[in-house]
């Protein structure tokens, strides 16, 4: 398998002192390829910015704008003072730059020249609505990737994944009316941003095409698993995507500090592998994931060198941070029969 990665430092310069979202992140994951030795196993792509006309086709203009001149007027919280959705000077550049890697490892893949990829970028992504940013998102990355697809190679339907401990309420909400646009989301429950309840369908021609999972705190390895296998897997047969996009936040490990899942590396290594097969069924094995949470730095790091070894084919993968430091609490299994019966499976 030929994997690619996207990774430029002038994410890094997208920065606000003493913020959970900062660049240590990315610097966290770069010292773990080094370390595992899993650069070496890579091929690394070069991103262009990407253009007004790719950007406009999910984003309103007066919201680009507002962005770029909070940039150029030395930065501050993109909705006024206080916000913790922030805009240092160089942030415009470095949004533009990412949701430009996503597209570009999209393309490679498209066009058969990686069999998938993974865009290591920040600011991330999935919060991002059409008209404005939030929860540290300034434009929406995977929304962008989804629509360059659907546009400009003449792809029919696209499956986001989403696996942030956070509901990706922008990308929810930008193809809420959409039946091209399958949108799949497992996330905690009681947190931020409050969106993804399971009777959140998705509306108009686009009802049944939103999957929302809340999940309880404690819930790991296990839940995701049982999630996963038999609630997505057979939905994603039933759509038969084109293409395979996951928004992936790493902030359902137990080190993170936004959330209360109880994800392992292992756990999200069989997570990715799990999707990894999925493409390989569905459609050639396209699959390109991008960078959402994470705020654990090992949970992060090791989690993301977990879904390059699955991305690779690799039979297993070391767990340098160790197990969950508390056992997760035992799924629900009527839960999952409620949902399988929701989205119109039988019942297991």
């Amino acid at each position: 398998m030929v994997t690619g990665y996207l990774f430029d430092s002038l994410y890094l310069r997208h920065f606000q002192h003493g913020h959970v979202e900062g660049p240590e992140r990315l610097e966290a994951i770069n010292n773990a390829l080094d370390e595992t030795g899993m650069r070496d196993r890579l091929v690394a792509l070069t991103a262009e910015p990407i253009s007004i006309e790719r950007l406009a086709r999910v984003h309103h203009t007066r919201h680009i704008e507002r962005v770029q001149s909070v940039a150029e007027h030395g930065g501050g919280g993109l909705m006024g003072m206080g916000d913790e959705t922030y805009v240092a000077p160089r942030s415009y550049d470095a949004a533009l730059l990412a949701a430009g890697a996503v597209v570009t490892g999209v393309d490679a893949v498209l066009r058969g020249e990686l069999k998938n990829a993974f865009a290591l970028v920040r600011p991330p992504g999935h919060h991002a609505f059409a008209d404005h940013g939030e929860g540290f998102c300034l434009f929406n990355n995977i929304a962008i990737a989804a629509a360059t697809a659907c546009a400009e190679f003449e792809i029919d339907r696209v499956m986001i994944v989403d696996f942030d401990v956070h509901h990706g309420n922008g990308t929810n909400a930008i193809f809420y009316h959409d039946p091209n646009v399958l949108y799949c989301s497992t996330h905690q429950w009681g947190i931020y941003p409050g969106t993804g309840n399971w009777d959140e369908l998705g509306e108009g021609a686009g009802v049944g095409y939103s999957v929302n999972v809340p999940l309880l705190p404690g819930w790991g390895d296990e839940a995701m698993r049982w999630i996963f296998n038999d609630l997505l897997v057979p939905i994603a047969r039933r759509f038969q995507p084109q293409l395979i996009l996951v928004s992936a936040g790493y902030d359902p490990s137990w080190t993170d500090r936004l959330g209360s899942m109880l994800m392992t590396t292992q756990g999200f290594f069989n997570l990715t592998r799990t999707l990894v097969q999925l493409s390989d069924e569905l459609c050639g094995g396209k699959l390109v994931m991008t960078l959402e949470g994470g705020y654990g730095l090992n949970g992060l790091a090791y989690g993301v060198i977990a879904s390059f070894a699955a991305m690779l084919g690799d039979e297993s993968v070391a767990d340098p941070v160790g197990p969950a430091r508390y056992a997760e609490k035992p799924f629900d299994e009527k839960y999952l029969d409620q949902l399988r019966a929701l989205h119109g499976l039988p019942s297991k």
